[in-house]
């Protein structure tokens, strides 16, 4: 039998959806509770955090994270998709020299203002942009402030620039490519792109989706379920040691615990902060301290 609450660190492959990447793990191991952190493109391929049963709703926790993205914008046009899987809008003879990128890239580390794709999976009045498009409707999508911690060129040929970045929530690399080509005074799009890394999520840890469907029957303690806590980075979190907490928490009430036992508490502030209970490695209550009380939000038991 499987864990009732875990992660898997799958790597997902090109020319599939991350539904369909999830729904195939979901049929192959008839699991009834599974979802994923930050959708990755068809096009795109690498690191797609999955949850299993009640870790689903550790989720927003993950999709929080900072991301790590390889890609490469090929220089010359733009597409519908912001993608080489769209049609041609514009084309440009200008490409951009190494030394000219180089120069642009410090105006986009920090915060900047950045207006989704097209085809992408934002919301515009309780519809998805993509199914908008498809259908040819005629809509706008609002700029959305993003944050890029580092940005460094990973090789460059005439008409193609390859890049690493590392960057925080709701940030889209075919928006990228497309404002930076312009920017540059052309048009881009992206050629290629993975995912590296979401938080503790690594492309070096993770496990292909056919490697995984191979296994065929899942079981607990096979190596590629991670427990809950273990994904969670730079969190506050204590364990639970006595079998009435459990009980006391599985009801909603209030336990007390010891303030210096919380990991990660270390001189900062604990008041509104949010504390992981966990046993075992499986996170059992999310909560906020009053004084030693720890009163629970969620419960995960």
């Amino acid at each position: 039998m499987i864990s009732n609450q875990g992660w898997i660190n799958l790597y997902k492959p090109k020319n599939i959806t991350s539904f369909k990447a999830i729904n195939s793990i979901k049929k192959n191991f008839q699991i009834t509770k599974i979802g994923h952190a930050g959708t990755l493109d068809p096009m795109a391929e690498g690191v797609l955090p999955i949850a299993i049963g009640k870790a689903t709703k550790l989720i927003p926790y993950i999709s929080i994270m900072e991301k790590e993205y390889e890609f490469t914008i090929t220089w010359g046009s733009q597409t519908t998709t912001d993608d080489s899987q769209g049609k041609i809008l514009f084309e440009s003879n200008y490409f951009p020299t190494k030394n000219e990128i180089e120069k642009k890239i410090i105006n986009y580390l920090g915060y900047i203002n950045q207006i989704p794709p097209k085809v992408s999976a934002v919301k515009i009045n309780g519809k998805r942009a993509y199914k908008l498009f498809r259908e040819n409707e005629t809509y706008t999508i609002e700029p959305k402030k993003v944050f890029i911690e580092s940005l460094n060129i990973t090789k460059h040929s005439t008409d193609k620039t390859s890049f690493k970045i590392i960057c925080g929530k709701g940030f889209y690399v075919r928006s990228f490519a497309r404002d930076f080509a312009l920017d540059l005074k052309t048009y881009g799009h992206i050629s290629s792109l993975k995912r590296s890394k979401v938080g503790k999520f690594s492309q070096k840890t993770s496990i292909l989706l056919d490697d995984l469907l191979k296994i065929g029957q899942m079981h607990e303690g096979i190596n590629f379920i991670s427990p809950t806590i273990s994904m969670l980075d730079d969190i506050l979190a204590y364990e639970i040691e006595e079998k009435t907490d459990i009980e006391n928490l599985s009801f909603g009430r209030s336990i007390k615990i010891d303030e210096e036992k919380i990991i990660n508490s270390s001189s900062i502030n604990l008041d509104k902060k949010n504390i992981f209970l966990f046993k075992k490695g499986d996170v059992v209550s999310i909560g906020k301290l009053d004084g030693n009380l720890f009163k629970p939000n969620k419960i995960l038991i």
